[in-house]
């Protein structure tokens, strides 16, 4: 398996542990890895009053928080993917707020779970 095919399984699982995530916390998920013109977005949750678009950043170890690879220029890439999405899906769930959330989550060696942050309005 190349370095790529271990990174993308990575995130998989992560992603896969943060919808398991919001969905406990009653959020219905809209989309997972939605592509648009400026990126792909993670997750799309609404639990009927909030929509949420999430970044989730995985890795394995604990020695550093997930989210610090969040910074500026990845916010800005969300908010305007998350513009996109918005003016081209019609169909998507109508409610009063949106919010930007980052989840991180870190494995260990066996993709266990050994700790998951979520930020909401992280940004």
């Amino acid at each position: 398996m190349s370095a790529s095919d271990h990174r993308g399984a990575l995130g998989r699982r992560g992603e896969d542990l943060a919808v398991a995530h919001l969905e406990r916390l009653g959020y219905a998920v809209i989309a997972r890895n939605h592509r648009t013109r400026y990126g792909e977005i993670d997750v799309i949750a609404s639990d009927g009053r909030t929509l949420v678009f999430a970044e989730v950043k995985t890795r394995r170890g604990a020695s550093r928080s997930p989210l610090e690879s969040v910074r500026e220029g990845k916010q800005g890439q969300v908010r305007r993917m998350a513009s996109a999405w918005l003016a081209e899906d019609h169909d998507r769930p109508r409610t009063r707020e949106l919010r930007f959330d980052a989840i991180g989550v870190a494995l260990d060696t066996r993709g266990r779970l050994v700790a998951l942050e979520h930020v909401e309005g992280a940004f």
